[in-house]
């Protein structure tokens, strides 16, 4: 997670952006009903975007990484299982964009369902091999597992339901730890992606999904979350980084009950604020939040995001 959540936001970003810009009478189709100038459009900002992710990882990422013959890593205990929240976001975002983007361009639904579904495993797929190939790191099969079933959310919802009944989400809050931690966690906007005890993952569904009949509006929701706090080192704490001590702190998980907004479910007529809308499926609105930690604590946060 921590080398794609930029990049997930940019092809979202840049996707919409573009899609929501292109004037109807440009837009061509063959006689399947594909609509060729929209899939040239999806395929060229996705692929594209793509393609600098793997340039950076191989020029910038692993610059410090000494090449090794091909090996396997057993990282299922890591960082308290917040990274494979994380990879499983980042297959279920690609996932979700390519279903949606296959859809926009006259792919039969089908066919969208199962292309676009299993982009996120396959974008995944290449850079846990090059893992595999850096000192390190190493071939994953938790991640391949959590990068799995974040593909599968999207497609096993849209053959069950014709809908992501259950939205996966992301929010960030800096976290204490990060200022302790000497710059291991990352420093600044870097910690975002740099600091596990900052990101908590959501799952999201509406209100009138879980309780049938009510009037509550489609756009609320209620959100589960997982976070963790107290993590500075993969598997145990680090004492020192870069010559500097770390103080001592305890490894906990936490899990959160919230409210939340499906943007996407917001009626507008204007365009612009409707391709926003659409945008922002992937993010977790601030509320107020009940947490439960293993630490036996539990709190009110006025405000939780």
């Amino acid at each position: 997670m921590p080398r794609f959540l930029g990049i997930f936001l940019l092809v979202l970003f840049t996707f919409q952006g573009s899609t929501s810009q292109l004037p109807a009478q440009k837009l061509t189709s063959d006689s399947s009903g594909i609509n060729k100038t929209r899939l040239i459009t999806f395929t060229t900002l996705t692929t594209g975007i793509y393609l600098g992710q793997l340039s950076y990882l191989e020029y910038i990422w692993y610059t410090d990484h000494r090449r090794v013959p091909f090996h396997f890593y057993n990282d299922v205990k890591s960082w308290n299982q917040q990274d494979k929240f994380g990879h499983a976001f980042g297959s279920y975002v690609e996932s979700y964009i390519g279903f949606h983007g296959l859809m926009w361009s006259g792919v039969p639904r089908n066919k969208a369902i199962w292309y676009g579904g299993l982009m996120g495993f396959f974008m995944q797929l290449p850079i846990e091999i090059w893992d595999a190939l850096y000192e390190g790191w190493g071939f994953s099969w938790s991640d391949v597992g959590a990068n799995t079933f974040g593909s599968a959310l999207v497609i096993g919802q849209e053959l069950a339901f014709h809908e992501q009944i259950i939205k996966y989400k992301f929010s960030f809050s800096p976290s204490p730890y990060a200022p302790l931690a000497n710059g291991y966690l990352g420093d600044g906007f870097s910690e975002i992606w740099g600091d596990y005890n900052g990101q908590t993952y959501w799952f999201s569904v509406g209100l009138n999904r879980i309780i049938p009949g009510t009037a509550f509006p489609d756009w609320l929701n209620l959100a589960v979350g997982y976070g963790i706090g107290g993590v500075i080192g993969e598997f145990t704490n680090l004492t020192e980084y870069k010559g500097q001590a770390i103080p001592e702190t305890e490894r906990y998980r936490k899990y959160l009950v919230s409210l939340d907004i499906d943007f996407s479910k917001i009626p507008t007529k204007n365009k612009a604020l409707k391709s926003l809308f659409n945008s922002m499926f992937m993010i977790k609105f601030p509320f107020p939040a009940l947490e439960f930690n293993t630490k036996g604590e539990q709190k009110a946060h006025l405000l939780y995001y």
